[in-house]
């Protein structure tokens, strides 16, 4: 196994903060760098890590993509911390949006969502905690899959205590998502993966998304063949609410120790900083949110083989705009609910009528059952490869 390291960032579209070559001859992977790679600085995308020491042994996503065979050419650039959703990072650059330059990459994992849609690599594992996998996907028009929470192992992936956090891939095909999640994940079911899905029943949610979103993702449901019903999932907002505060109370028990040194960026600073008054009541109220938002997730889930819905409620942003004051935090209202239930979920672009750029609806599924979730990933794609042209 070779190693040979060229730390920087890729000049060409900030993706990439070093390339190397690890493993065999399998398809490229790009590692975001808050997952440990053996011998190398896990940096988080922070100044504040720039001199972290080197990973004493491999995350064991890293372990079990080298023992399949795949070959491991990059560290991903990333929101610092992972701790926000544009992906813009001053210190080690705002990764290229392949889709639209002007546009936010998306975070955290903003990195291997710009890598995968540039070519750069076949395929990026990321983490997703409050959406940092599915929104950034949507962002760079690739697939991004949140595999049900503890379904592959956080091992050597940071923070190393969540109870949000969760080890996925992004990839251009949804052939590649399911080669992936065989490699990272022991178990999962290659041949399940594929079993044809045109009889399933969807249940199509609610959301106040914008108009031309909406009808992406009646489009697309169209095209798939599918029965399904329109719903109404209870507590949405709560969940997000509730969702929020444990993904801060986790941060800052995770990183509140760099606060203070100067070396952060000037809004994770003052972020981590209100983090560090959430009260013991506020955690205890969300995770009674959380007990009665899986109890809703899956009694939808009795009706239907998995859930339908945009991933995000409108398009990114502009950079410009958001340097000028524009909130972002509404973005992650779709996506962020299901990392605090901890259901599988699953981003795939489609186009949007009107503009030369891709949305993205997102999947959610029954937990534990990643597999048919995946299945059903597999034939949305298919089917919107055969739709007519809008």
């Amino acid at each position: 196994m070779s190693t040979t390291i060229a730390p920087g960032t890729d000049n060409a579209h900030n993706a990439l903060v070093a390339r190397f070559h690890l493993g065999g001859s399998g398809p490229t992977v790009a590692i975001k760098d808050c997952i440990d790679i053996q011998g190398m600085q896990t940096r988080g995308g922070s100044a504040a890590l720039a001199d972290a020491a080197p990973a004493a042994v491999h995350a064991d996503v890293v372990r079990r993509l080298l023992d399949a065979g795949w070959q491991i050419t990059a560290k991903a650039n990333m929101h610092e911390l992972a701790y926000g959703m544009t992906g813009i990072n001053d210190w080690s650059g705002t990764p290229l949006n392949p889709q639209d330059p002007a546009r936010m990459p998306g975070g955290s994992s903003s990195g291997c969502a710009a890598a995968v849609g540039a070519g750069l690599v076949d395929v990026a594992i990321g983490s997703d905690t409050g959406g940092s996998i599915r929104l950034p996907a949507a962002c760079c028009g690739v697939i991004g899959f949140k595999p049900s929470f503890g379904r592959v192992s956080r091992s050597g992936a940071y923070p190393q205590h969540s109870t949000l956090d969760c080890v996925g891939p992004f990839a251009r095909r949804m052939a590649l998502i399911i080669d992936a999640m065989a490699a990272i994940a022991p178990g999962f079911d290659r041949a399940k993966a594929a079993v044809p899905q045109r009889e399933a029943r969807i249940g199509l949610v609610h959301t106040d998304s914008d108009a031309a979103i909406v009808d992406a993702v009646q489009r697309a449901f169209d095209a798939t063949g599918w029965q399904g019903d329109r719903i109404t999932l209870a507590d949405m907002q709560a969940a997000f609410e509730a969702g929020m505060v444990l993904i801060n109370s986790e941060t800052y028990a995770a990183f509140g120790h760099l606060t203070g040194q100067g070396k952060l960026g000037a809004d994770i600073e003052k972020r981590l900083a209100a983090a560090g008054t959430i009260t013991a009541a506020a955690i205890a109220d969300a995770e009674a949110v959380r007990a009665r938002f899986i109890a809703h997730v899956d009694a939808a889930l009795q009706e239907a083989d998995a859930l339908l819905l945009p991933s995000l409620p409108q398009l990114p942003p502009t950079l410009q705009d958001i340097r000028n004051g524009v909130p972002v935090l509404g973005l992650s209202t779709l996506v962020r609910p299901f990392n605090l239930s901890g259901h599988p979920a699953l981003s795939i672009p489609v186009p949007l009528p009107g503009t030369p750029l891709l949305t993205s609806v997102q999947l959610v599924g029954h937990k534990g059952d990643d597999e048919k979730l995946c299945a059903l990933g597999l034939h949305l794609e298919q089917a919107m490869r055969q739709a007519p042209a809008n």
